[in-house]
């Protein structure tokens, strides 16, 4: 933290130093001569050689961040986000108020315009809700419209939910969402790369996009309009190789446009929870060991592959209705199967 705080050094040379030298405490320490060696430029050996001495201790915003009950961890600490590691502009330092798990490795985000309709309202809210229930951490970016949404049903649904924003943690954005991040923090965690006192500014939120997309497995814009920052966040994703998934919307609202451009470009299409879970694949929800099932189970087991609605398992299962029921249900009662709302099955994690 405190040589981010030194003049002339930036955060990508930080990061190539540390590789060299092996920590931060050893770029501090370092001669001259040792700092040539890693690769340092003239600029930055003055400035660590000129360094003040009261850098040295914990910086003030660091000081700040725990006396309002916030964590801080670098790039370098255990924990931080493993699959935030993979940008390659991933924050240094993030400020947290709440707490990230391991489990928040299966994340998905759920984005979109601040001007929501009642239909992007209501198939974000469902979604965010059943992506919870399935025990995936669902991930935005706390702005009015989806985004708000989006975290509300997480925690509704009984998951938890992580939320970027773009500017401090002690000066959230928007302010009414304030409430709803300390709930989100007791079941999840609130996010910024801005340390204490740095207000909301329009640049901070193009920024807080890649940190969304680089949480998440998935991207999954529910209504964007042609220019929007979901639409950025799913440029992203896909720049990390992560799926990018779109909800399709009626072709003569502005507020779909960006949707509907995303899946002609190839963005998987998504109606529910299933199509979700189909396009992370199998390689995120790995097989588990399975006890002896009878034929009819292992038929319905196959087919729930990404998950799937209960109308779509009878028609491709050929099975009587009774027959279907009763084998999902021998399947829940071997605890290999979830119903989630909308009778939506899943596997169990």
């Amino acid at each position: 933290m405190s040589l981010l705080r030194l003049p002339g050094v930036r955060r990508g040379q930080i990061i190539a130093l540390r590789s060299a030298l092996g920590s931060a405490r050893a770029i501090w320490e370092a001669a001259p001569a040792r700092l040539r060696e890693a690769g340092a430029s003239e600029q930055q050996v003055a400035a660590l050689s000129a360094r003040p001495a009261r850098l040295a201790g914990p910086a003030p915003e660091v000081e700040r961040s725990w006396r309002l009950g916030h964590r801080v961890f670098s790039l370098w600490d255990p924990e931080y986000p493993a699959w935030l590691r993979q940008l390659p502009d991933a924050p240094v330092v993030l400020y947290c108020w709440g707490e990230v798990r391991p489990q928040d490795e299966r994340a998905v985000a759920v984005v979109g315009t601040r001007r929501a309709t009642a239909y992007g309202l209501e198939v974000a809210g469902r979604l965010a809700r059943n992506l919870a229930s399935a025990g995936l951490t669902v991930v935005s970016g706390l702005a009015r419209g989806i985004d708000t949404c989006a975290h509300r049903e997480a925690l509704a649904g009984g998951g938890r939910t992580i939320a970027v924003v773009g500017s401090a943690l002690d000066r959230i954005y928007p302010g009414e969402n304030r409430p709803l991040c300390a709930h989100i923090a007791a079941r999840g965690a609130v996010l910024s790369e801005y340390p204490p006192g740095t207000d909301a500014l329009p640049y901070h939120f193009p920024d807080r996009n890649r940190i969304i997309a680089g949480l998440s497995l998935g991207v999954v814009v529910v209504e964007a309009p042609l220019r929007s920052g979901a639409l950025n966040t799913a440029a992203h994703a896909l720049e990390l190789g992560r799926p990018v998934m779109a909800v399709p919307g009626p072709v003569n609202r502005r507020e779909s446009a960006g949707c509907n451009r995303l899946i002609r470009d190839g963005a998987h299409l998504v109606e529910g929870v299933e199509d979700v879970m189909t396009a992370l694949g199998s390689s995120v929800f790995p097989r588990p060991a399975l006890p002896d099932l009878e034929p009819r189970e292992q038929l319905v087991w196959d087919l729930l592959e990404g998950g799937s609605s209960y109308d779509l398992l009878h028609a491709r299962s050929n099975l009587a209705g009774g027959d279907l029921a009763a084998t999902l249900l021998a399947l829940e009662l071997k605890g290999l199967v979830r119903r989630l709302p909308g009778q939506v099955y899943v596997r169990t994690r």
